[in-house]
Order: C-alpha cells, then sequence, then structure tokens
C-alpha cells in the first residue's frame, strides 16, 4: 500500500533526523543528507571568558557532493515527437541535432499529454496526480489528485539541489501555481522562488503573448525592456545567459540547476517575420504527405524500428487532398509560422547552451533537452484561429475571415493557433495529439541526454521506457545525492519514478521501469512491460457529448512489438486487456486518479469545479491607482451579468486622459477611460468586434464621478447589454455592446487600475503602461456585479 511506503518513509526520516541531531559536530563530508534542510550541530558552550584564548568551532556549511555536475533542464512547450529534424521530423532542430550527436536520443520517453501535470511530474519525480495536478492548474477541482495544490509532502527537485549546495534558476514558462493564489496577497509558496528556486524570470500562467509578455522575476511583475523587435524567448535566453555566468563568476565552484521552459511552441505562434520567410512553400504538399514524409525518415534514419506502422489519421480530421484550394493556402501559413517558431526556439536554445560552453562548463553540465511537454495541440480546432481565446469562448472562427489575416499571421495583431492537421502530422508516427494521454502522440516526446563527463560514447539511441517523473531521480543518482526522507519538516512521498542513469552507458539495460499509468480527462491508459491497454474517451476538440466513462471500449498493443499502436490486439487476447484494465484501476486508486473528471470547459468555472475562488461570492471590489496586474482569476467575475463601475477621480487643469480600470487586451476585453478629457467605455469582443459608448463632453477640472451601467440582457452566457455612462450624475452616453465573452477575457492579459498593462484593450489610447496611464489622479473605484 502507498501510505504504508509513506509511512515507512516518515519513519525512516525521523530516526535519521535523532542520529544527526545527537553529536555536537558534524563532518561536511558526511553530511546526512536525507534530512533537508541538513541540521546543524548543537553549538559547543565555552567557559574561557577571552577569545583570544579560544577556537571557534568548525563552521558547517553544506557544498554539494564532490564531482556533482551542473544540471540544465529545457523544455519546449506542445512539440510532438515528430516535429523537430533531431527525430526524424521536417523542422531543422540544429541544437538539439548537436546535442543529440554528442549525446543520446530517447526514443520511448513519455510525458502526461499536458502542461502543468508534466511539469509537476518532472520536477518532483511523482506521478502527476500524488502531486495534485491531475490537470491544468485553472482547472483543478475538490478530489485529491485534481486539487491543484502541490503538497508539501512532494518536495520539488530545485528544493533538494538548493538545500544541497546548487544555485538553482528558472526561466519562462511556470504553470504550477493553484490560479487563487496568484494575487499580491498570495501565498506565494507555490511560486517558483518558494519551491527551491533562487532566481525566477518568466510568466506564471500557462501562456502568453511573446511579443507582450506578463513577466514576474521573482514575485514581482516587471515590464519586458523597452526595445523594438522584444519577442519573450529571447528575454529570457538573456537573462539566463546573464545568470549563469554571473553564478559561475561569483561562485565557480558551486554548480547550477537551472530550468529553461520556453512559452514557444504553445499558442499564441509568435515569431520574428524572418524567421517566417526561411519555411515559405516548405509545407506545400500537405499534412499528409508531410507525416508520411516523416515517417519514412524517422525508419531511414534508425530513429522507430524498421516494422513501425503509421495508422491512420483522426477521422474528424480531413484529407489534404479533399481541402479548397483557399483552405490550403491558410493551411500552409499556419505550418510556416509554426514551423519558424520551432526553429527560432531552438535558435536561442543554442546561444544559451553555447555561453555555458563560453564559460567551460559545458563538459560537466548534464543537459536534459526535453522536446515538449506533450504532443503538438490541436486545440486549434479543424481550421485552426486567428486569436486562440475564440475557442474557450466557444466562438467558431471561419476561413473566409481568416484567409485576409496571413500575411498578418504570427504577429503582434494576430494571437493565433494552427489546424489540428497540422498536430497530427508533427505527432508522427502517432495518431493522436496533446491531450491524449491513452496515445503515444500525446505523451510520446524526443528526449536528448548530454553529459560528456558522464556519458562515454555520443551519438547513441536508447529505447528503454522512460517517463518524465524519471528526470528527477536520474539528477539525484548522477549528483550523489540520496533521496530526502524529510524536506522543511514534512515527511515526503517516496519518488515514484526510476533514474535513467542506468542507460547512459549501456544501451542494452533491462528495463527498470516497468508499469506506468496515464491520465487527462478521461483519456486513459497502462503500460505494463511492454503492453500498454488504452481507451480514446475524448478527442482534443471535442467538449460535449462525451461518451459515459463506463462505457469507453479499451483497445490492447503490444507496444514492444508496435511502435505506433497500429495493432489492436484486443479481440486475440480478452484476458490480457482484461487483467492491464484492472490494473489500471489499482494504479489509478493507489495514485488518486479516480474518481476520473472528464469535464472539460466546465471546470474553468470555480464554482463548477469545487477549487477555491479568491473573491468567492463577493459582489462589489474596491480598487485603488496602482492595482495592476491582477490576472482573471483573482479579479472579480464579471461576465454574464449586469454591473456598475464607478470611479472617483480628479482632473487636473487642462485635462485628463487616459484609462480608469481595463480587463483583458486587444484580444479580448473591456475599458472605462477618458480620452481627450471625454469619458468612454469600450467592450472589445475577441478582437472581432468593438462596441464603444463615448461621451461628447469633457470632464471640467476637478472632482468627478464617472459611473458605468451595464444592464445584461440576461437568458444565457455571452449575451448582450445596454451601457450607460454617467458623469457626476448625469447621463452622458448609452449604446449597445451586442455580445460579451461568457467565460475568458485572456489567459495572461490582466486587469489594471489607472493604465492597460500589455496589448491595449481600446484602440486610440496608445500601447503600454507608460502610453495608457490616467493623467488625472484615481482616488477609488468600485466594481459591483448583480
Amino acid at each position: 500500500m502507498k501510505s504504508g511506503r509513506y509511512l515507512l518513509h516518515a519513519l525512516a526520516g525521523g530516526l535519521a533526523m535523532l542520529l544527526t541531531l545527537s553529536g555536537s559536530k558534524a563532518n561536511p563530508q558526511e553530511l546526512n543528507r536525507t534530512i533537508l534542510p541538513i541540521p546543524e550541530p548543537a553549538p559547543p558552550t565555552y567557559t574561557e571568558l577571552d577569545v583570544r584564548k579560544a577556537e571557534p568551532p568548525p563552521r558547517l556549511q553544506v557544498t554539494a557532493p564532490e564531482g556533482a555536475p551542473n544540471v540544465v533542464i529545457i523544455m519546449i512547450d506542445d512539440l510532438g515527437f515528430g516535429a523537430p529534424s533531431t527525430f526524424g521530423g521536417p523542422i531543422p532542430t540544429p541544437t538539439l541535432d548537436r546535442l543529440a550527436d554528442t549525446g543520446l536520443r530517447f526514443n520511448n520517453f513519455h510525458t502526461t499529454a499536458l502542461c502543468s501535470p508534466t511539469r509537476v511530474a518532472l520536477k518532483s519525480g511523482r506521478n502527476h496526480h500524488t502531486a495534485n495536478a491531475g490537470s491544468i492548474m485553472e482547472t483543478s477541482t475538490a478530489y485529491p489528485g485534481n486539487t491543484g495544490a502541490i503538497p508539501n509532502r512532494v518536495a520539488p527537485l530545485a528544493e533538494m539541489l538548493r538545500l544541497n549546495g546548487f544555485s538553482t534558476a528558472a526561466f519562462g514558462k511556470w504553470h504550477e501555481t493553484a490560479a487563487w493564489e496568484t494575487s499580491v496577497s498570495g501565498p506565494f509558496d507555490h511560486w517558483p522562488t518558494h519551491q527551491g528556486f533562487d532566481k525566477f524570470y518568466g510568466f506564471i500562467g500557462g501562456e502568453t503573448d511573446q511579443w507582450a509578455p506578463l513577466i514576474y522575476d521573482g514575485v514581482k511583475k516587471v515590464n519586458p525592456p523597452n526595445k523594438g523587435n522584444y519577442h519573450f524567448t529571447e528575454d529570457m535566453t538573456d537573462q539566463a545567459i546573464n545568470w549563469v555566468k554571473a553564478q559561475q563568476s561569483m561562485t565557480p565552484d558551486k554548480p547550477f540547476f537551472v530550468y529553461f521552459a520556453t512559452g514557444a511552441t504553445h499558442a499564441p505562434h509568435h515569431v520574428p517575420k524572418e524567421w517566417i520567410e526561411k519555411f515559405r512553400g516548405q509545407f506545400n504538399e500537405g499534412w499528409d504527405k508531410m507525416r508520411a514524409a516523416t515517417y519514412k525518415r524517422q525508419k531511414r534514419n534508425g530513429i522507430i524500428p524498421a516494422n513501425t506502422k503509421l495508422p491512420p489519421r483522426p477521422q474528424d480530421i480531413a484529407a489534404w487532398d479533399s481541402l479548397p484550394e483557399e483552405h490550403k493556402k491558410l493551411f500552409r501559413r499556419q505550418a510556416e509560422v509554426f514551423a519558424a517558431f520551432v526553429a527560432h526556439t531552438d535558435y536561442n536554445i543554442g546561444r544559451f547552451v553555447q555561453a555555458i560552453e563560453d564559460i567551460g562548463e559545458l563538459d560537466n553540465t548534464l543537459i536534459f533537452y526535453i522536446a515538449g511537454d506533450n504532443g503538438t495541440s490541436a486545440e486549434g480546432g479543424m481550421i485552426g484561429m486567428y486569436n486562440e481565446m475564440t475557442y474557450f469562448n466557444g466562438v467558431e472562427e471561419k476561413v473566409e475571415d481568416l484567409l485576409p489575416l496571413i500575411d498578418k499571421w504570427g504577429s503582434k495583431e494576430t494571437f493565433p493557433h494552427m489546424a489540428a492537421g497540422w498536430a497530427v502530422s508533427f505527432d508522427a508516427p502517432f495518431k493522436w495529439t496533446k491531450q491524449v494521454a491513452s496515445d503515444f502522440g500525446g505523451t510520446r516526446n524526443g528526449l536528448i541526454v548530454h553529459w560528456p563527463q558522464g556519458i562515454n560514447k555520443g551519438n547513441g539511441l536508447r529505447t528503454q521506457f522512460g517517463h518524465v517523473i524519471d528526470i528527477a531521480p536520474t539528477i539525484l543518482e548522477a549528483c550523489s545525492l540520496p533521496e530526502p526522507k524529510l524536506v522543511n519538516g514534512t515527511p515526503q512521498v517516496p519518488i515514484e519514478g526510476t533514474s535513467l542513469l542506468y542507460t547512459f552507458n549501456d544501451a542494452n539495460a533491462p528495463e527498470r521501469h516497468t508499469t506506468q499509468y496515464f491520465e487527462i480527462t478521461g483519456n486513459r491508459a497502462i503500460y505494463r512491460d511492454g503492453w500498454l491497454a488504452r481507451t480514446i474517451h475524448r478527442a482534443p476538440w471535442q467538449t460535449a457529448n462525451l461518451a459515459a466513462l463506463d462505457a469507453d471500449v479499451w483497445e490492447l498493443y503490444h507496444v514492444q512489438k508496435d511502435f505506433s499502436l497500429a495493432d489492436d490486439l484486443a479481440t486475440k487476447y480478452p484476458e490480457k486487456l482484461e487483467q492491464m484494465k484492472t490494473l489500471f484501476m489499482t494504479e489509478a486508486a493507489k495514485y488518486h486518479v479516480l474518481p476520473i473528471d472528464d469535464r472539460s470547459i466546465e471546470r474553468m468555472n470555480p464554482a463548477l469545479a469545487g477549487r477555491p475562488d479568491l473573491l468567492g461570492k463577493r459582489t462589489s471590489l474596491t480598487l485603488y491607482e496602482g492595482m495592476e496586474g491582477m490576472l482573471e482569476n483573482t479579479s472579480i467575475n464579471v461576465k454574464n451579468r449586469s454591473m456598475t463601475i464607478t470611479a472617483e477621480i480628479e482632473i487636473p487643469e487642462g485635462g485628463a486622459s487616459g484609462v480608469l480600470i481595463a480587463q483583458g487586451g486587444r484580444f479580448g476585453g473591456w475599458s472605462l477611460h477618458l480620452r481627450d478629457g471625454k469619458p468612454a467605455y469600450e467592450y472589445n469582443f475577441l478582437g472581432l468586434e468593438r462596441y464603444v459608448v463615448e461621451s461628447q463632453a469633457a470632464l471640467e477640472p476637478g472632482k468627478a464621478r464617472v459611473q458605468m451601467d451595464f444592464d445584461y440582457d440576461g437568458d444565457g452566457r455571452g449575451k448582450g447589454g445596454l451601457a450607460i455612462l454617467s458623469a457626476n450624475g448625469k447621463k452622458i452616453a448609452k449604446g449597445r455592446i451586442g455580445r460579451t465573452q461568457p467565460n475568458i477575457f485572456s489567459a495572461d492579459e490582466t486587469a489594471d487600475v489607472g493604465l492597460d498593462n500589455q496589448t491595449p484593450v481600446a484602440q486610440g489610447l496608445g500601447y503600454g503602461p507608460e502610453a495608457t496611464r490616467f493623467t488625472g489622479k484615481i482616488h477609488k473605484i468600485i466594481v459591483e456585479v448583480d
């Protein structure tokens, strides 16, 4: 039983602590590293009066074990097995190729099929449900395994390394903090700098605008550098390079651990135009021929076994040759932008790797380059999206609306995603994509391990089963560190992964990770000794009309002979299938997978999901000047209801302009502001439609009360309503808001008082916090909802 293992682990930790504390002195070379932080010995007492006649005790200094390497984990977002050239894909990834040529390729390595679960499992060495990350943070529930709150009994790898003498830093995407813990009030326990990292520079959620990101340095929101052609991947790379160089300059004998997790290649697919032009025309033949070409290349290069079959694409995906030419024109551009995004990301990773080499540390650095936290994303639906937020609001975009945007695709003027047909192709030789935890297209990701001082022969292929929970124990073993039993006073759940170090210098070593469950929103599978049983419960683009969980049809595959899951053996070996299904239920109960929750959009609503909501049932929120950067999950919910906004302000002589309060950004949101002194309210529906209600007269200097009353039509979600503007109790303008966003304004744009961070909601006020800053005085703003 898991509880029994946990108890034994805790008892062992307690005994180890007693033994450590029993002596008055501790030899730094003989530290008990199973207890973290390592307890200090009791200080001696002195009877000598004069310090000149006494000797100080030896200082306890925790240093990393002798010979411990630096460690770097690189993780790209939403990149499938069949995309990078290193694993036979059509997109050149020279940095990944270079590390593979002198390192090891792993072609049987797995993720969880989704963002937050993979990241939490990766950095803890435990299954994602053990760490309460059964889905992304924004869809957590009330059930164990899905609460979104990483428990103290699951200490992260970074904390283990930091308390063992490493410098630690994380750059890029986080997505491991519960939605209700992302406000200024904290708690900050699950932010990177409280999860073992000395330094963090990146974004806290699941995605961000690469041109105008929401960045935190530690727990403080900061504006990106003000320079032309800014891109977040380049910025985070600069930050990582500067940190590593400074760290080694100051403490050359202290190893570093860097977690380098790009926001790329998750939507929005944002990339400089010069990179896009490099791929013009390279995807003209379409997703079917590209998938077949990748499959042949993978076999030819020995990436996959020669007997591998190519499964048919999902039935919902149209054959390329059946598409109208106008559709093909749009889809080609989407693939060009995505390929450029991948190549641009790999290039910047190359800059970081080169910096490590330039300071003479590459040979002594253990690098894990994980090409994807899951498969390529099919969340763009059948035709892709100009604005990814349309998906989350149930709005269907049309090809004829997207065609005029082809030349802007990937620029600041789009928030784009690509058609699902490309996702299937970039996941070759598998059938499915991200979110499908029961198919290797969702979970099989290319892994490169590079460590010249620890790998005797490079350019090798490793075929043993591996999983993200194996990375943490691999690092501990490589650094000669024991698994801790007690961390910060909390007994630890034993690490559930298996070190991969045994494979580094033995390509034929017997597989050690022999059992592994998979589950994400109902898609589930179980691996055991070369066999996989699975059920496809829902497609990534399917959000309703799901079959009952107990009605799912299970399949059986002998993956040692069937690399791509092409031959279902369920009818041939029914007893084997039943054994595997029983095993899944055993493992699911053991690791808190049950009960399974297959809801998708509904789980975005805290009340329906059963998770905490920072504002709960409050119907009023008072805000003050300087309050900015409030993520949507920590602000009052104004969607699908009537509301009143009252702003008490002061207008200087000469008038005032700027934002009073805004929520969202260019691709959806609302703004109450003054334009040339005239009060105005603008509702931006997904960047597709704009509704503006504006006064004809400017406010006089002095104190003023500006009010906006929105009378929601009701009778469902996403409806419109009447907006009425008043100044000092007098109505000054009114107008219809045709429709509103029912579910979400943005994944990363915020609510701000006195300015509009990142991209602007309203047109004509400027771009960025300084240009949109209100030039008068805001005393307070009250937002009230029905």
